[in-house]
């Protein structure tokens, strides 16, 4: 019966052109999302790399104006700019601290829409005012982007519900049930032999349109075989699960109408209705503190450390001997002063801007908790890990900026407070950045996602005996 159901069915997909057109559709969206994806990832490759010829050229001209004025030579420059001063490197020399795409960034744009790549922190910038937001249209916010992910999460979906809504109502509606019900196969076994075989050709498809999509546009797929394998892995298990689905509602709703709205229902809830109330839900449990109170007690606190500057200076240097032997009164300046504060200003707001992480962990917590709830979410999440561009990635960048704009700080100050100026031997020890990638990927979810989906199947099987009671024939 299995070898028959076979031929019919394939026989069948091809006489409706539905292999044929799924082939087109899914080459088109593939190819779409994929050069979609890739142009993202060369404007951020882009991006990096100007901010780092823009570094290169002014570190020219900075190394021309130190010559000339090691040289003893008059130079067009303003006082304060001159490089030899090293708070003028460090303000207006900065170094670029960016975090490069990964292979496989063009899958997911995952929180590239809110985040920027490259931070160039300066020695009178504050950690935790570093720009890390990104100018984005709030349409695109809205509507997100058309990645791999979103045809993968999104539509990829919607193509099941139509290749599989009424495997079941057609046979009834046509009047052909009858005469499969008088075969030795339970209506059970039937519905997911059919499924079972639509589930093996849109596999096929899937695995062999993304493969070639990625040749295409000029990617070896197997240069990051355990990625594009886990990718086609985590692909497989989500089709699998809406595949259990529909076997679900064949079974037990009815006509082809009532299954397409249904189904439909199913993935407005799954990959809409879910995602939002959770998010919605984190931020009412877990709400932001006021953005607006916390920049005016930031404001006072500068305004209140401004006024006992001095004082601030002087307990530093008592707290820095080091540096204490080569201060004078008449060396004193604007940033001996400002740089003594800056520590005291840091750990007066640091119970402030921990409040502030600590919630955003918390609605962090609270959506991995019930993450479980919508399919869509693990694969986003797991998809985002994938492309390194999840929430875990930026906040990894994030941490690496800060304690390299701690270290870029800290380089200067030696030469601030032993009234050292800056010279052209000591460009070559200006600190770098380098980011570090951590991986975040997971491909825990997979056996997860496919252990629900065969739960979902196994349902299907023990509940269907109310289903034979009401007569299966039965029209709706």
């Amino acid at each position: 019966m299995l070898s028959y159901n076979f031929k019919y069915e394939l026989k069948l997909l091809l006489r409706s052109r539905w292999i044929q057109l799924l082939s087109i559709v899914l080459l088109l969206l593939f190819s779409f999302s994929t050069y979609n994806g890739l142009q993202k990832v060369e404007k951020r490759k882009k991006d990096i790399a100007d901010a780092h010829l823009e570094v290169k050229e002014n570190d020219e001209m900075m190394l021309k104006l130190l010559d000339s004025v090691e040289r003893g030579m008059q130079v067009s420059a303003s006082r304060w700019t001159i490089p030899t001063q090293p708070m003028a490197v460090g303000n207006y020399h900065p170094r670029v601290a960016a975090m490069d795409p990964q292979p496989m960034t063009f899958i997911a744009t995952g929180q590239g829409d809110l985040f920027t790549h490259y931070v160039k922190p300066k020695v009178s910038g504050d950690d935790f005012t570093l720009n890390f937001a990104e100018m984005t249209s709030p349409v695109q916010l809205l509507f997100g982007s058309f990645d791999l992910a979103f045809v993968i999460i999104y539509l990829l979906p919607l193509l099941i519900i139509a290749f599989s809504y009424n495997v079941l109502s057609a046979e009834r509606e046509s009047g052909s049930l009858r005469l499969l019900a008088s075969q030795p196969i339970g209506i059970q076994t039937w519905v997911l032999q059919k499924l079972g075989l639509r589930f093996f050709w849109l596999s096929i498809l899937v695995i062999f349109t993304l493969t070639l999509v990625f040749f295409i546009v000029g990617i070896n797929p197997f240069s990051q075989v355990t990625l594009f394998f886990g990718l086609l892995a985590l692909v497989i298990t989500y089709m699998l699960f809406w595949f259990a689905l529909t076997f679900l509602v064949n079974l037990w709703v009815g006509s082809s109408s009532k299954n397409a709205v249904v189904l439909l229902g199913l993935w407005v809830v799954f990959v809409l209705l879910v995602p939002s109330m959770l998010n919605q839900l984190g931020n009412t449990l877990y709400p932001m503190p006021s953005r607006t109170i916390m920049i005016n007690e930031m404001r006072t606190l500068k305004a209140e450390v401004a006024e006992r500057q001095d004082e601030i200076l002087d307990n530093y240097l008592r707290d820095h001997p080091e540096y204490a032997i080569n201060d004078s009164t008449q060396f004193r300046g604007f940033y001996h002063r400002y740089m003594a504060s800056q520590k005291l200003v840091k750990e007066e707001l640091s119970p402030l801007i921990n409040a502030y992480e600590d919630q955003l962990k918390k609605q962090q917590s609270w959506v991995a908790s019930f993450k479980w709830v919508s399919p869509s979410i693990i694969v986003q999440e797991s998809l985002n890990q994938m492309a390194g561009t999840s929430t875990q990635d930026y906040e990894s960048f994030r941490k690496q900026v800060i304690a390299f704009a701690g270290i870029w700080r800290e380089h200067f100050l030696p030469f601030l407070y032993n009234n050292q100026d800056f010279s052209q031997n000591d460009y070559a020890d200006l600190p770098k950045f380098q980011y570090e990638q951590k991986s975040f990927a997971t491909f825990g979810v997979i056996p997860i996602l496919f252990l629900i989906s065969i739960g979902l199947f196994a349902v299907g099987f023990l509940f269907s005996n109310q289903t034979k009671k009401e007569g299966i024939l039965a029209s709706n």
